[in-house]
């Protein structure tokens, strides 16, 4: 990778031991962990798991909440914690609704399931389909109910998500319409094997650069699709499982020092995944890498690249 936004940072920065790195958050200005926590892991869990969670979030100093609609309770399971905690936590959700109207009503529907007046970051939920990002981005699509709540307060700041090969493509075409203040999008050994991702991926990144435009990575602990079915994991995708390897995944992302590493959809990896973003960063070298991956077997999530 290039120096600059990708570029390779030898140690964490960390202050006390066991906390874990903060990053500014673009320009939000916001010193957000830098390992922030994907709330899909609460989609089918009970207020009892959920809230033993938070208090492994509070524990490793985790101060980032990503959540959406589509993930199940999660905003159910959030919004108790948000009467004692929410000064503690920065807090995106998303709206994976397509026109003005309808993510206007499932925005505010956010809110009351958060049990907030507001939120710091709403998000565009995966927008990479070009017919629905013309709807989206039209005069009454969903971006249009994310302005309007901006302007209400509502929320502070407005990204945009997105998963497969061509997200990174689409994202920078986002971002040519739509000053957004934060992406989010797949990085893993595997999505960096691939040439023409690998580009789109850096020049997207190094636009954010450029107008300091947060970007946060998913699926960097993905080995790759389930071969069969999976009654012991709660992710759609099967995780890396071994502390080793998970700690090699995670500060491979982190070791940019621009980068967001979202953690994943499983509470029972949650601690492990925050244990090796707690420890000094330093980026494992490339034979270390290509070991993970032909040794773990590591495949796209999504297909084969165009």
């Amino acid at each position: 990778m290039k120096p600059g936004f990708l570029g390779m940072a030898t140690a964490s920065g960390t202050g006390a031991a066991g906390m874990i790195e903060r990053r500014r958050f673009g320009r939000s200005g916001h010193p957000s962990t830098a390992t922030i926590f994907g709330a899909a892991a609460l989609k089918n869990v009970t207020q009892a798991r959920a809230d033993r969670a938070l208090e492994l979030l509070l524990e490793f100093g985790v101060n980032h909440i990503d959540t959406a609609p589509r993930y199940g309770d999660a905003e159910l399971r959030i919004g108790p914690w948000m009467r004692e905690y929410r000064e503690r936590f920065f807090l995106a959700t998303k709206t994976g609704q397509r026109t003005y109207t309808d993510a206007r009503d499932e925005i505010r529907r956010s809110l009351e399931r958060l049990q907030v007046d507001s939120v710091d970051l709403l998000q565009l939920h995966s927008l990479g389909h070009p017919d629905e990002w013309e709807v989206a981005m039209g005069p009454q699509g969903a971006l249009a109910a994310a302005v309007e709540a901006r302007t209400e307060g509502l929320t502070r700041f407005i990204g945009v998500t997105g998963h497969g090969w061509t997200i990174a493509s689409m994202h920078y075409k986002s971002l040519q319409r739509f000053d957004f203040d934060s992406i989010l999008l797949p990085w893993n050994p595997v999505m960096h094997a691939n040439a023409r991702y690998r580009e789109d991926f850096e020049v997207v990144c190094k636009i954010c650069e450029e107008r300091d435009v947060a970007v946060q990575t998913i699926k960097s602990i993905a080995r790759g699709p389930w071969a069969t079915t999976h009654p012991d994991r709660n992710t759609w995708y099967q995780p890396l499982e071994d502390p080793r390897d998970i700690e090699r995944a995670v500060h491979w992302v982190l070791a940019s020092p621009r980068l967001f590493l979202n953690t994943l959809g499983d509470l029972d990896l949650l601690p492990v995944v925050l244990e090796a973003a707690s420890r000094p960063v330093a980026a494992p070298d490339n034979d270390a890498v290509r070991s993970l991956v032909e040794s773990r077997r590591m495949t796209s999530l999504f297909g084969i690249a165009n």
